[in-house]
Formats: structure tokens, C-alpha cells, sequence
């Protein structure tokens, strides 16, 4: 998909679908960041940089992770804004620590 070369309705709908995809495996999925997973949006430029040179996954879930590379690469990230601040903000790609102040926190 050709980002330069998308109408306003087309985008207002890849934004849309961006919203609403999280990302289901991995890294940033479900297992370390609950319930969902990590929204897509808010992938560090990094991780899906290393999906670019490796491959996105198959399917829709890979289309929307390279349209938001590619509108991280050219430094259009604020364009997430409204999408986040309608979700409370921006998620964290920092793993909760666990606030019970068991040892095995400390390696006890």
C-alpha cells in the first residue's frame, strides 16, 4: 500500500483499522501486555523496523504494521495523537513491575 498515493476517506479508514489492531504475538502481545497486546500505533520505530528488513507477517495484521512504519519513517507519528488520547494515552513499551515487594523481584 502506497501511503502518498491514498484519498482522505481511504486514510481516514487505515487509520480507523490502525486504532483497533493490537498486536497478538510477540514481543508486544497479550502475554506481557494485557489484555490485548500492545496497540500497533505505538510500536517502537525499532521493532518494526526490524519487520521491514525481515518481512511483516502475512494478512492484514502485516499491511497495517508497515503503514504505520512507514508514517513513523517519515516522522508523521503525531498523526496517532487523537487515536491515543481517545484510548487514555500513550502505552508504555516498558514491562509493569511487579509492586508487592516479593524478593524474587530482587533476585532473592
Amino acid at each position: 500500500m502506497d501511503i502518498t498515493e491514498i484519498d482522505r476517506e481511504d486514510f481516514r479508514n487505515l487509520l480507523n483499522d490502525i486504532g483497533n489492531t493490537f498486536m497478538p504475538f510477540g514481543r508486544f502481545g497479550p502475554k506481557d501486555f494485557p489484555p490485548s497486546g500492545m496497540p500497533i500505533y505505538d510500536l517502537p520505530p525499532e521493532y518494526l523496523a526490524w519487520f521491514q528488513e525481515r518481512g511483516f507477517p502475512k494478512g492484514r495484521l502485516g499491511e497495517l504494521m508497515e503503514a504505520v512504519h512507514h508514517i513513523k519513517d517519515v516522522g508523521m507519528d503525531s498523526v496517532f495523537n487523537p487515536i491515543r488520547e481517545a484510548c487514555g494515552g500513550r502505552r508504555s513499551v516498558r514491562k509493569r513491575r511487579n509492586r508487592r515487594g516479593d524478593s524474587e523481584d530482587f533476585g532473592v
